[in-house]
């Protein structure tokens, strides 16, 4: 019997919760440390709408998380934007990157949905 995608995501979290302990982990998007006090996610690089469920996920800081999805969309992200070289390429994510890399690791501001956001 197969573990549920549920158990999966829990075994995940425990297993990076472990390693957030042992030695900082680093936003692979903004290149800045992500404290245990700052507020972060694991991003599916293909959305789980997409088939990405049990595809790779990476820990961004929450800013940098909610800064993808408020400009694109689930399609694009899967079939364009589906790893952080590409996702740093992007030249609205550079931008982005430019400016939160000025802020402290633990920064965290709200994000607000592009206008020409892609459905």
């Amino acid at each position: 019997m197969r573990p549920s995608a549920r158990k999966i995501e829990q075994a995940i979290a425990a297993v990076e919760d472990a390693a957030a302990k042992r030695q900082p982990l680093v936003c692979p998007l903004c290149d800045r440390p992500i404290p245990p006090e700052a507020r972060s996610s694991r991003h599916h690089l293909v959305p789980r709408l997409k088939g990405g469920t049990h595809m790779g996920t990476v820990r961004l800081h929450q800013i940098c998380h909610n800064a993808i999805h408020a400009r694109f969309s689930e399609a694009e992200l899967a079939s364009r934007l589906a790893d952080i070289d590409s996702l740093k390429a992007d030249p609205e994510i550079a931008e982005f990157v430019a400016w939160v890399r000025t802020k402290p690791p633990a920064f965290h501001a709200q994000t607000r949905r592009t206008r020409k956001r892609k459905a």
